[in-house]
Parts: structure tokens; sequence; C-alpha cells
């Protein structure tokens, strides 16, 4: 079999879904705008081949670094990044190249929010009722009838880069000052807990793999107010976002690939809304915390399900696992020391974060676990805790 991967060497972690791959006997050929003796030296050994492009966002380049490796080659099976950016290129090249997997029509219902919510709502899955902004006086309109707050952000876009909370007339100014060009969505404000139901289908779209995290922080308040995130994956999946989430995850049709389903725990009621839908691993280190959560290997897992649609290992979700962030410029309490000192027996891996996720993610990540939650979050006090 072979494999175009675009972007085989980041993010970093995302070289092992390559290395997965190669354990198979897969023929992986990569696409990238790196140098091939700059990648990571695993990727050496894991890729059959390597086209280097000048700039991956260029659709021209990889396409016709697709055609040359297909030349070389022969036919390709599958294409996949696991990368919300690239996602578009891969929905092309399977229909230039008659590869199997989502096509356009399929990958434009899971990145436009406007067209996802129409799938919740046929779903009968709990919403926030939003639309797009079609003009400043739209926008005016639907503050009226749903009054302030509201929240605004890309109809295309993940988590809360270029989004806006808008809570008087100021921030209604603001918006149409600053706010970048494209089309935005809008949604009256749910003062609620991040919460996700995420995964991996098979290739006939049966879920094999399910976990769940919870968000200590609001993605907005991350960029707006500059706070250090902690998430942490869950021993329980709470039992009305799987029943929404198995529904949703079969209306997408998702095969073959991971999903990030995004909710909303209201906090006054504990009521819960739907958000987002991504078809790709969550962000982050998150797919490493599903590792350490249940000591399997989910990246050679996804792989197994491309060679055989087998996902082999068997999982009891035994720890609570956790992303704790610190970032640079902030005057930490606790020093490198003294935090494996007290916790080395639980972490799992400390690792500096790429720059351009930073603004969310943290400058470095904690990963750690313990199959107490109440020591999660003595752990991010104590890693998270200023002068």
């Amino acid at each position: 079999m072979n494999f175009i991967y675009l972007s085989p060497h980041f993010p970093p972690n995302f070289c092992d879904f390559v290395i997965g791959l190669a354990n198979r006997g897969i023929k992986v050929l990569g696409i990238g705008d790196e140098d091939f003796h700059h990648l990571p030296p695993a990727l050496h050994g894991a890729l059959t081949d390597y086209f280097k492009v000048d700039s991956l966002d260029s659709y021209e380049q990889a396409y016709r670094a697709t055609a040359f490796l297909i030349h070389r080659h022969g036919r390709v099976s599958r294409v996949e990044s696991h990368n919300e950016h690239w996602m578009m290129h891969e929905a092309r090249l399977r229909e230039d190249f008659n590869i199997p997997g989502p096509g356009i029509e399929q990958t434009v219902k899971i990145k436009r929010k406007s067209e996802m919510k129409k799938i919740f709502k046929a779903c009968k899955a709990p919403v926030v009722e939003g639309e797009l902004v079609a003009d400043r006086a739209f926008l005016d309109k639907f503050i009226e009838k749903h009054g302030l707050p509201v929240f605004t952000k890309p109809d295309i876009g993940v988590g809360a880069m270029a989004a806006y909370k808008i809570e008087n007339q100021a921030d209604i100014d603001n918006f149409w000052q600053t706010k970048p060009a494209g089309d935005y969505f809008v949604e009256p404000f749910i003062d609620g807990e991040l919460m996700t139901f995420d995964g991996i289908c098979d290739q006939n779209g049966e879920i094999v793999f399910c976990s769940s995290l919870r968000s200590v922080n609001g993605a907005f308040d991350l960029v707006a107010y500059n706070e250090d995130l902690s998430y942490y994956l869950v021993r329980n999946i709470p039992e009305d976002a799987a029943e929404i989430g198995r529904k949703i995850v079969k209306a997408f049709d998702i095969r073959a690939k991971f999903f990030h389903l995004e909710f909303l725990r209201r906090k006054i009621d504990g009521r819960l809304f739907v958000l987002e839908m991504n078809c790709r691993p969550p962000g982050g280190y998150t797919v490493d915390l599903m590792n350490f959560s249940a000591d399997v290997n989910v990246y050679q897992e996804w792989a197994n399900i491309i060679a055989e649609n087998r996902f082999i290992a068997n999982v009891e979700r035994k720890y609570y696992a956790a992303h704790i962030a610190r970032k640079s410029g902030k005057n930490y309490r606790n020093s490198l020391e003294a935090i494996y000192n007290r916790y080395s027996n639980r972490i799992a891996m400390h690792a500096q974060v790429p720059l351009v996720f930073s603004e969310v993610m943290g400058n470095e990540a904690f990963l750690v676990r313990s199959p107490d939650e109440s020591d999660i979050f003595e752990m991010i006090d104590f890693i998270q805790q200023k002068v």
C-alpha cells in the first residue's frame, strides 16, 4: 500500500503516525516544506520517499508532488495529514487523483461551523443558536434578539484564534474595526466548561476507540487573558456526551480517521451544548495523553486500522492524564527541579511546545498522570503557581 502523508514532520509528535504506518509495511510517501536532511532521524527510516516543496500552502505544488510520487511508486491508497490546516488539500488531492476518503463536499461540512451546525440539528443534538454574520445590521438584529454577550468566531478556524466576546457597544465597534477578512459566525455566549468526545473510527465507520477531555480554561480566556492552559483526560466518559457524540460521528460518516467533538457544559445547570466537530486528532499532545491514560499506542493503533481495519489493544482507562502548560516570561514559584523532585513518578513527559501553538498551548508542557483526579488538580496548582 502506498500512503501519502502531508507534512510528516510537523507537528513533531505526529511523526509517530508515519512510524506506525511503516511498522505495518506501508510505503509512506511524504510531502513537506522541510529539507529531508532536517527531518527527525526517525522519519529517515520510516519514509519510503519524500518530495520537498517550497510551500505546502500552495496546492499547485502539493498536486505536482503527488503526481510525481504516483508516477514513481504507482497508485496511492490514502492521503492524510491529521492537520486541520491541510484538510482541504487532502480533499482536493483525493478528487484529483481518485484516492479514497472524504472529498471536497464532505470536508466543507467538517470545516465550516455553519455547515456542521445543520448536521447537529438533524441529529437533534443540543446546540446554541447561531448564524453567519451577513453585515453590521444583521449582527445588530441578532444581538437585539438574543441579548449580550455574544461570541463571534471565523466560520472556518480552530480554537479561539480571531474570536471575539462581545459584551457592549465598544466591543461591537472593535469587532468591525479589527476582525480579519472572511465569514464570521455568531452565537449567544454560554458560560460553560469545555469538554470533548474524541476517538477513532475504523474503515466501516464504527468507533473503535474513544476518550474525553475536560478543560480547566476556556480557549478564549487563554488568548484574551494570557492564562496558563491545563486540561485532562477523564477516566469515565460522561454518558450524555457519549450518547450525543456517537450519533454525530455516525452522521458525519467518518471512516479510518480521528474525530474531535467539542461541547460546552453550561455552569448554571450542567446542560450540554455541541460546539464543533473536527475530523482530526485533538490538538497539542492529546494523543500522547491518550497513550498515557491507558498504556496504549494510539499512533500505532490508527496505523493498524489502515493496515488491517483492526484496533488491536485492549483499552482500560487507568489514569487521568493532563497537559499542564507554562509560558515564557511568567514568574513561576516552583522550578523544574522542584517539580521533578515532587512528581517525578507522575510526569510522563516534559516537552517544549512549537512556537506556532504557544499562545494557547504554552511554551512548555508537563504531561502527567494519576489514578486520582485530586492529584491532577494538585499538580496543576503546583506547576502553574506564580510568585
